[in-house]
């Protein structure tokens, strides 16, 4: 095991891979926590984001999950990662203020992470539970083409 994968991404270097995508700014997420094994997304809701009944649109919710179930796979394979499987299953519309999603390493290999992911969003600082997802993240490091998270 090299000394890079032993050590992990820092958390500034995850904001700093965060920063660089493009629709994560367009949407507002900021990474509150990346540490061995788990981060946390957190998206503020805004009209933009809502579909037609005023809910957030699922699509933001699988982002969500998806994004925070690649950092926290990221955090123990290192940062050329890539998302490979997700499920998601919706559990109550969302609304509210503030998306979070939480993501565990739940088991992992040489190459690929099973991750867990909670995606909650808060109401008067309470949190509800909307949508549980779960995905495969798979280590690019030796593929052709340069990814990071």
């Amino acid at each position: 095991m090299s000394q890079s994968r032993l050590a992990g991404p820092s958390m500034s270097d995850a904001i700093e891979v965060l920063k660089a995508q493009s629709f994560s700014k367009l949407i507002g997420a900021r990474l509150t926590s990346f540490v061995p094994g788990a981060a946390t997304l957190l998206i503020p809701v805004a009209d933009r984001l809502t579909q037609q009944n005023g809910f957030v649109h699922g699509g933001v919710l699988s982002y969500a999950a998806d994004t925070a179930i690649t950092f926290a796979g990221g955090s123990v394979l290192g940062p050329h990662v890539l998302t490979s499987g997700l499920t998601i299953d919706y559990v109550r519309p969302a609304s509210g203020g503030l998306l979070v999603a939480s993501a565990r390493v739940v088991d992992t290999g040489e190459r690929l992470a099973l991750v867990h992911c909670e995606v909650h969003c808060e109401y008067d600082g309470e949190p509800v539970l909307c949508a549980v997802a779960q995905g495969t993240v798979r280590s690019t490091r030796s593929d052709d083409h340069s990814t990071r998270f």
